[in-house]
């Protein structure tokens, strides 16, 4: 006696691959991407100092990300390859945050349509411009969609409420202290940490060590990516000098290595033989 096939409709199939991914992606901590008067600021709530989520991609691109960390740590390496590779054979110029996520919305789309299960990620890829009109900030979703976000973008278990802060207070021209601070107290609400309690989540006090804030800073050269912690983070998110701006120094912590090459901190624009080769 033969048994009938087991049979699942292509939309329910993926219906519930679409439920499963956003589930996971759901268990993940907030990260927030904004512009400032002077490029684009990242901040993830991540106590961790290995795992990192924000990384830089290259000269002027960076790539945010929240769900399973060795699923988007895969992604990432990709895209530094790609971007290395489209560089050194092309032009430094070539590479773009547009190509990248179209690159990577290939990549989840195939994933999230022909593997047995879809990857638990959600992604951002940004690109300051040489003013703010010309940033670029793109948001990619676990079935390879692409949405060209403008201003800011929040991603993670709280993403909804985040946007609706960042949609009432966030505006161009902002100062880096300011938005730094407007990103941590809305990671601070995350009603994910108090679900079932009335009256709403009580805001969390989030300090630098649970922090992960970096930016890209169009005013540097060429390498535009910098990691932001320590006494710096502590002066910028202070409010008892609410004028007070980020310095024009490069604060990379003492002994800290490059996360994408390894290589230990250095000062870029006073010897051009440590920058980072093309290839």
């Amino acid at each position: 006696m033969s048994s009938m096939p087991f049979y699942v409709s292509p939309e329910q199939l993926m219906k519930d691959r679409a439920d499963y991914a956003r589930k996971g992606i759901a268990r993940g901590r907030s990260v927030v991407v904004l512009g400032y008067d002077k490029g684009i600021a990242f901040v993830a709530e991540n106590p961790s100092r290995a795992l990192h989520k924000v990384s830089e991609i290259y000269d002027r691109i960076a790539f945010a990300a929240v769900g399973k960390y060795n699923e988007f740590e895969n992604l990432r390496v990709a895209g530094v390859r790609y971007a290395d590779l489209r560089g050194y054979s092309y032009d430094r110029t070539d590479v773009t945050a547009r190509g990248l996520a179209n690159a990577y919305a290939q990549t989840l789309g195939t994933v999230f349509t022909q593997e047995s299960k879809p990857y638990e990620v959600e992604i951002v890829v940004a690109e300051v411009g040489s003013t703010a009109d010309e940033d670029q900030i793109y948001r990619l979703t676990y079935d390879g969609s692409v949405a060209d976000e403008r201003g800011f973008v929040a991603m993670g278990g709280a993403a909804e409420p985040i946007e609706t802060g960042l949609k009432e207070r966030w505006e161009p021209g902002l100062s880096l202290a300011d938005a730094l601070r407007l990103a941590v107290e809305l990671l601070a609400k995350d009603p994910a940490k108090d679900a079932g309690k009335e009256g709403g989540a009580p805001t969390r006090t989030l300090g630098a060590g649970q922090l992960e804030v970096a930016v890209l800073d169009r005013e540097r050269p060429r390498r535009t990516f910098r990691r932001i912690g320590g006494g710096l983070l502590d002066a910028l998110l202070s409010t008892e000098d609410p004028t007070h701006d980020a310095p024009a120094e490069d604060d990379r912590t003492p002994g800290r290595h490059d996360t994408l090459t390894g290589e230990s901190p250095r000062d870029e624009s006073t010897n051009p033989q440590t920058q980072r080769p093309t290839e």
